[in-house]
């Protein structure tokens, strides 16, 4: 009887042992989220998963941001948008050494997990790392390096996950956050280049669960989760502090180049000197539009970036007009009304700017106004002559 009681006692001590440790197993995971670099790929920052494991002395990381740059078809599958990324591990040493030698930022928030959510979470990331799983297609809104680290954290925790709301404003769209970093940043012509390249699909308004497609917004959303009564980080510290220096602002604006053009061109054609200049510079200005509106449709046909699609910069970068531009002097009808109706469509597209369902970068509106001018010039020249 003796012996019962005491196998009973020794049972009861082990479960009361293995309960109040169960939280502090030999696994410690963590979020780090490194601040952004020099690089307009490095501009929003980046994320990954760090997971400790005391027994055996490993510390590793999970980064979900890998390519391979040495592949003979790069280029093509990233114009394409079929470039496969890939999850690669590393170890934490290496990824500290290389996130101080470009003077960036490194934040870590420990994840406040049972010992049974650690080993799933760990084992779920071990499995995706291998060569046969470690693949997948990029999609910078939905499906990137950090999405993917919200999805596997949520998809391997027991209990209610609640986030409380981590947007900056109401109604805020992916364009808008994208735009808060490029600003901070001073790559103006990058914004510039992103808000022709992409289209109406960047205007979506966010979810709080799509506002963690950015780094610091993942950050943001794990400090403000709760797994049913308990906070998801339990503690945030800063492993590395950035160093790196913001650009300075650069000294030629989008919108200051295009309205100093439009202005110039508009002097030249008054004082009616430099025909031939302008000859040339409409050909040019027809010619770098159209092409620009033949590579939009591409974009938006011919590959597999969401992105691309809807974009409303095909209204003034028109795909015809690099036929146009080799079509200046010709004296037939048909083209005499192709410039005055690209004129008053033109005309009509500024007049609707704001309202349109893609935000337009207004730095755009001077050169939209430099192709209404020297569109109605076109005209003018081709059914009287000069």
């Amino acid at each position: 009887m003796k012996k019962i009681v005491t196998v009973c006692f020794l049972l009861g001590l082990a479960k009361i042992f293995f309960a109040q440790t169960d939280t502090s197993c030999s696994l410690r995971i963590t979020l780090l989220t490194c601040s952004p670099g020099e690089e307009l790929y490095t501009s929003w920052g980046h994320s990954a998963l760090r997971v400790e494991n005391r027994s055996n002395h490993s510390d590793l990381i999970y980064n979900y941001g890998t390519f391979d740059f040495d592949d003979p078809s790069f280029y093509s599958k990233f114009i394409q948008g079929k470039l496969l990324y890939f999850v690669s591990v590393d170890s934490f040493e290496n990824f500290v050494y290389e996130y101080r030698y470009y003077q960036r930022g490194i934040t870590e928030q420990i994840l406040n997990l049972s010992c049974e959510e650690k080993q799933r979470l760990s084992a779920a990331l071990q499995e995706n790392a291998k060569e046969e799983n470690k693949y997948y297609q990029y999609d910078f809104l939905s499906d990137n390096c950090t999405t993917r680290l919200r999805d596997m954290v949520f998809k391997n925790l027991a209990g209610t996950i609640t986030t409380r709301s981590i947007l900056p404003q109401p109604n805020i769209t992916f364009r808008k956050l994208i735009h808060q970093y490029l600003d901070s940043g001073r790559e103006y012509w990058s914004q510039l280049g992103i808000d022709i390249l992409l289209g109406e699909p960047l205007d979506k308004k966010l979810t709080n669960n799509e506002a963690m497609f950015l780094p610091d917004y993942l950050m943001m959303g794990f400090d403000s989760t709760n797994i049913s009564e308990k906070r998801l980080v339990a503690q945030k510290t800063n492993v590395l502090a950035p160093t790196l220096l913001k650009s300075e602002k650069p000294f030629l604006l989008p919108f200051s180049v295009f309205l100093f053009l439009l202005l110039a061109i508009v002097a030249l054609s008054v004082s009616g000197r430099a025909s031939r200049f302008l000859s040339i510079f409409d050909i040019v200005l027809f010619f770098i539009t159209g092409l620009l509106g033949i590579f939009l449709v591409f974009m938006w046909f011919g590959t597999d970036h969401p992105e691309c699609r809807n974009n409303f910069n095909i209204a003034w970068a028109f795909p015809l007009n690099s036929i146009a531009a080799f079509s200046l002097h010709r004296r037939q009808t048909w083209w005499q009304y192709y410039f005055l109706s690209l004129s008053f469509f033109l005309i009509a597209v500024l007049i609707v700017w704001k309202w349109l369902p893609q935000e337009m970068n207004t730095a755009l509106i001077p050169l939209v106004g430099l192709l209404v001018f020297r569109s109605f010039t076109r005209y003018k020249i081709v059914r009287y002559g000069g």
